[in-house]
């Protein structure tokens, strides 16, 4: 696991609990590969997932999706328009420490 994604707690316990698979973003990524998932403003590394992929287009707002990232208000995804591929999330046992290194507000090199 080379890098780790900052997500707010409110997203991360709907990855780890609830079946999120689809975290929402503003932009799309190249990245794939097993990730660290961070607890935003936490300092630390709560756990693990897949990233597979991502949507090359903005995901529309149906509420037949809603399933996937879980937003309910779905003008949300004006700004949050592209959905990330998650699997496989799985939370620590016990979260571990990182140095959140300054400017750092997606991703975090491990």
């Amino acid at each position: 696991m080379e890098r780790a994604l900052i997500i707010k707690k409110v997203w991360l316990d709907k990855i780890f609990d609830e079946g999120k698979v689809w975290e929402m973003r503003s932009s799309r990524t190249q990245i794939t590969g097993k990730i660290g998932l961070i607890e935003s403003g936490s300092g630390l590394i709560l756990g693990e997932a897949e990233l597979t992929g991502c949507s090359q287009l903005p995901i529309p707002k149906d509420k037949g999706l809603i399933k996937y990232h879980h937003i309910e208000d779905l003008d949300m995804l004006d700004k949050w328009k592209y959905a990330w591929f998650l699997s496989r999330a799985r939370r620590f046992h016990k979260p571990i420490p990182y140095h959140h290194p300054p400017g750092a507000v997606i991703w975090v090199r491990l």
